[in-house]
């Protein structure tokens, strides 16, 4: 029997493998609504059909004893298990494909590393013609192995087979070109950055979710800003509000951005394709500095930082990462160092997936996805992750965090600070 081909992990998965967490699993959770009903057979065979389609994504992790130098990815020919799923409907069985997909990472040891839950009559958070019951897919993604964007490409490959319609990706906005600028003025990045203040947490670890739906910020037209910035603004602001109410100490602000640059076609590399920036703002800026003007120093960073090429997690992890020793060395290495580094972690993350680019089209019956949200892992130490998608003509914002850090309550205080921030960034110039 011929053994799967293998390949290395890359440096983002190996990073992640190093530093798993039981209490904290690294998933990215995505959720889209229909407002009609999906057939279950048919479903589980067109998403199969999408799996094999893109057939990076049918892999799992090959054994290997601990003195080997590198972890290593197994390609299978099929699934190892059904990946598509089908709880019994009922009033809390949303909540419950969420909250799985926030506390059970899919096993790297089995192919996919990806699970689908559909959950019938879901009782959906956005009111739509039906009443508000439709149909939820619950996307879990192990994020050791992929991320959102990588896998809402194989689901809009489901739905294109299980319609029979396009589904392919609407093309990107055209923006003019820009004069190039030098770079902006940004806090040292030497400061150790805020952290986002302790809420009111609870005893049980793990995170803590809330998706939420808000209108589109305006941007006047010609503005030099993208929305993208707005919702930086917004997220900057929104910390920084939430910290002064609880009187932390008052240092910059650093917020991680995923920069993706991947096509978003039927070529679309499946994996973790995104490379992180961090976006700075001295304290003074949000305190003082008027809206345009914060707008359009937040559009010169943005800008240089996605201009600039650097490794996906910057030069220290390709070293790390390097095979110089026994896995098992350098991930006891690389957890050491993480947990030294804590004090220079960015202070939140803001993740904006931007319009979602695909119809996303189940055919005649199930409808087009009204609703998608994603949200990104919130461990500590920083503890809070913002999550955007746009779709419809709506932004879909999900908050997550450790629970550890806040709770319930505190997840509505900063909904309802990001929504009042981000309408701020509404100004005329």
């Amino acid at each position: 029997m011929t053994a799967p081909p293998r390949i290395p992990f890359p440096v983002v998965d190996e990073v992640s493998r190093h530093c798993l967490q039981e209490a904290e699993p690294e998933t990215v959770h995505i959720e889209v609504h229909l407002p009609g009903h999906l057939d279950h057979g048919r479903l589980r065979k067109a998403f199969t059909e999408a799996l094999r389609r893109h057939p990076r994504i049918l892999i799992r992790e090959a054994p290997g004893p601990w003195y080997r130098r590198r972890y290593e990815w197994e390609l299978t020919d099929e699934p190892d298990v059904e990946a598509v799923r089908f709880p019994p409907p009922g009033r809390d069985s949303l909540e419950g494909a969420r909250g799985r997909s926030l506390s059970q990472a899919p096993p790297l040891t089995a192919s996919p590393p990806v699970r689908l839950e559909v959950v019938d009559d879901a009782v959906t958070d956005t009111a739509v013609a039906d009443g508000g019951r439709g149909t939820a897919l619950v996307l879990t993604v192990n994020h050791t192995a992929l991320d959102g964007p990588a896998c809402l490409r194989v689901l809009a490959t489901a739905a294109e087979v299980y319609g029979g319609r396009d589904n392919a990706p609407a093309a990107p906005p055209v923006r003019p070109a820009e004069p190039p600028q030098g770079p902006p003025d940004v806090p040292s990045p030497w400061a150790p950055p805020a952290r986002v203040a302790p809420g009111t947490p609870g005893r049980t670890p793990g995170n803590g979710q809330l998706l939420t739906e808000l209108p589109l910020p305006h941007r006047p037209k010609g503005s030099p800003y993208t929305v993208n910035d707005q919702l930086m603004v917004a997220t900057a602001l929104t910390v920084a509000h939430w910290n002064r109410e609880r009187g932390a100490a008052r240092r910059p602000l650093r917020i991680t951005m995923p920069v993706d640059d991947r096509p978003r076609d039927a070529a679309m590399p499946i994996g973790n394709g995104t490379r992180l920036v961090d976006v700075s703002f001295a304290p003074d800026e949000l305190d003082s500095v008027p809206m345009p003007e914060l707008l359009r120093r937040t559009a010169l960073r943005t800008r240089a930082l996605k201009s600039l090429p650097r490794p996906q997690l910057g030069h220290g992890a390709a070293l790390l990462t390097a095979p110089w020793a026994p896995v098992a060395c350098r991930a006891a290495l690389t957890r050491a160092l993480r947990r030294a580094a804590a004090p220079w972690t960015s202070t939140t993350l803001l993740s904006n997936i931007g319009r979602i680019p695909y119809p996303l089209d189940f055919g005649e019956e199930a409808g087009r996805a009204h609703a998608v949200w994603f949200s990104a892992p919130a461990r500590m130490p920083r503890g809070l992750t913002f999550t955007t998608a746009s779709t419809a003509g709506r932004l879909h914002l999900a908050l997550r965090w450790s629970r550890t850090l806040l709770g319930p309550g505190d997840g509505a205080q900063l909904r309802d600070l990001f929504a009042h921030h981000l309408h701020t960034t509404e100004a005329t110039p």
